[in-house]
């Protein structure tokens, strides 16, 4: 897989998310949480001890925090993830 497509299915999928209007939402039937992939302050939830929730990760990447993407595209992302790192 090139950077070029590996750009664009972390865009498709932050996109997909944003869209969806997913920022402080469980999981629905089509989505999942994918740890490692949000930029810092773009997380949906969850991001370590000391933040609050949305939007509180503190560097990119970071491995406890998540951002929903459509189910099957996580572990596609670079640095996507299923479970917390």
């Amino acid at each position: 897989m090139n950077k070029t497509t590996k750009t664009a299915i972390v865009a498709g999928a932050i996109s997909t998310a944003l869209a969806m209007g997913a920022a402080n939402a469980a999981p629905s039937a089509g989505t999942e949480k994918c740890y490692g992939v949000a930029k810092a302050g773009k997380n949906d939830c969850k991001a370590g001890p000391g933040t609050s929730c949305a939007g509180s990760s503190t560097t990119d990447g970071q491995g406890n925090a998540w951002m929903l993407v459509l189910k099957g595209t996580c572990q596609k992302i670079v640095g996507g993830s299923l479970a917390e790192k």
